[in-house]
């Protein structure tokens, strides 16, 4: 029979890896939340001024270059894989050793992103061939892709190193600084739009150049966080430093694992530039389903891959198991709602945002197709993210990346059956379908290497999810069949419309999880109970 003690000793010890996840993830998804606010103005900004002309086909296809290799060099692989090992050293070797590690990951990579932003910047006019074959016919439009491809190259090398300054960050529970950085990725790319590019005789430069003024701000402002905790990177260049190569190691499969999302969104920009206005469409879709998927998925799993490093670190798989089963419970409690409320409030949420200026009625009609197709996977997106911070965490980078090929391949096959039919959305629908594919693949392989995850309480969590779906649903039905979107004009009563629909589907969803008892619902409201009484005391 267990020991009372043990018990409620490893019951307190959940509660406290519970708490800290949460905690964690409620810094990062405010950080998150802010970033997003002003990455929606910088949409709103971006549709009015440019709409979806070639100019800002011509845009986002460029940028898809340096994002791309954003996510294989810095908050992809390199992340993934650096932040196991360097708890490990923290944990079992030492603070001075994590630093000398850090110091040689810094040095490394330092010299090997330098060296592919130059080589990219001189080899752009093929690369942005091979990424948007559908300019060919178009000329003008294929050299400006080109031009902004060199300006946003060097966005890469200080993006990496911002990843590789908020891993260890993140390594060390400082989650606040490094979550807060990409605000001024957007504040740089409004203020450049608004005020460089008018000087400027194409005025879309102006944004390139804002990027990447973004991007080495968001390096800078954390360097003195580090240095605060006596973490701040040194030249140290030793290419056999052993944590190094095993970096190295886990870093190469990971490469395609954890940025599966962002080759499929590649693959959906090659073919969507065989489409006007195609690359943009699909853009501004991502982005709306981006919107929950940073602020809850993103934070969850940045804050959960330390927690999960730590417990595999000691060889507590029970612990893993049961922070890993509240990853997937917390995420399907937010990833569910906001899944159907972009899908009901679609078109009122792109209309009411984007269609100003040169955004056509025409661009939020297929904008908003895009979304619907993109929304009907956000569980799947979410999930996936949570579920290869288990895999890294177990330093297994091998079977998230063979999973990943085989969703690309899955991506490839279902773009091209359904892109005639459904043109720029069918892409978008592809996209999704591929996530299902990949996480369907790597939850079957995670339960049998880790013996199972507490899928009862996963179940039960999700048919209260769905339940507590309907009332919103309503609400959202009635926002989105208002004669007021009709209207030319009204944006204030829009406005209103909309967010009153929002605030009834959250008061909706949140009382019947009171209502059922609902235990996520309890453990949020547990934690914001003692903030207050701690505050409160304090």
């Amino acid at each position: 029979m267990p020991d009372p003690t043990t018990v409620s000793a490893a019951a307190a010890a959940t509660q406290d890896s519970h708490d800290s996840v949460l905690k964690a993830a409620g810094v990062v998804g405010v950080a998150t939340f802010s970033s997003r606010i002003l990455g929606f103005i910088r949409d709103m900004v971006l549709a009015r001024l440019f709409g979806a002309t070639p100019a800002a086909d011509a845009f986002f296809v460029a940028f898809r270059i340096p994002s791309l290799l954003r996510e294989l060099f810095a908050e992809g692989s390199m992340s993934s894989a650096f932040i196991p090992v360097f708890t490990e050293y923290r944990t079992l070797r030492g603070k001075q050793e994590a630093w000398e590690l850090a110091s040689a990951v810094f040095t490394t990579l330092l010299t090997v992103v330098t060296f592919v932003t130059l080589a990219g910047i001189l080899t752009a006019p093929w690369l942005v061939q091979a990424l948007a074959p559908g300019f060919q016919a178009d000329p003008e439009k294929l050299a400006l892709t080109t031009l902004l491809a060199r300006v946003m190259f060097p966005y890469l090398l200080f993006i990496s190193l911002a990843a590789l300054a908020m891993g260890v960050l993140n390594s060390v529970r400082a989650f606040a600084v490094p979550a807060f950085s990409p605000l001024f990725l957007n504040v740089f790319i409004i203020g450049c739009a608004l005020y460089l590019s008018p000087s400027l005789p194409e005025p879309i430069i102006g944004v390139a150049i804002g990027v990447v003024a973004g991007g080495a701000a968001q390096f800078a402002m954390q360097l003195p966080s580090l240095k605060l905790r006596g973490l701040l990177f040194g030249l140290r260049f030793e290419p056999a430093h052993p944590g190094l190569r095993r970096i190295g190691l886990l870093m190469v499969p990971s490469l395609l694992g954890l940025s599966v999302t962002q080759i499929n969104i590649t693959v959906s920009t090659i073919l969507g530039s065989f489409f006007a206005g195609g690359p943009t469409y699909l853009f501004y879709g991502m982005r709306l389903i981006q919107f929950p998927l940073g602020i809850f998925g993103v934070a969850l799993a940045t804050a959960i891959l330390p927690t999960l490093s730590a417990q595999a670190a000691r060889g507590a798989l029970e612990e893993l198991r049961t922070t890993l089963g509240f990853g997937l419970r917390m995420i399907l409690f937010i990833i569910l709602p906001a899944m159907i409320g972009l899908i009901l409030l679609r078109t009122p949420i792109v209309h009411l945002f984007f269609e100003h200026g040169t955004f056509t009625s025409q661009d939020t009609a297929e904008t908003a197709l895009a979304v619907l197709c993109y929304s009907v996977g956000l569980w799947a997106f979410g999930g996936v993210r949570i579920i290869v911070s288990a895999f890294y965490s177990l330093q297994d980078t091998k079977t998230p990346a063979l999973s990943a090929a085989i969703a690309v391949v899955a991506n490839i096959v279902f773009s091209l059956v359904l892109m005639r039919p459904l043109g720029p959305a069918g892409l978008a629908l592809a996209t999704a379908l591929a996530a299902m594919v990949n996480g369907g693949i790597l939850v079957a392989v995670l339960n049998r290497r880790l013996g199972g995850v507490d899928w009862p309480s996963i179940g039960r969590s999700s048919a209260r999810v769905l339940a507590a779906c309907l009332p919103m649903a309503a609400a959202c039905w009635w926002v989105a069949e208002a004669q007021v979107w009709s209207h030319p004009a009204d944006w204030i009563a829009k406005s209103v419309m909309l967010f009153v629909g929002i605030g009834l589907s959250v008061t909706g969803y949140l009382g019947v999880h009171a209502l059922l008892r609902s235990e996520e619902l309890d453990v949020l409201w547990s934690m914001a109970q003692r903030k207050i009484r701690t505050k409160s005391r304090g």
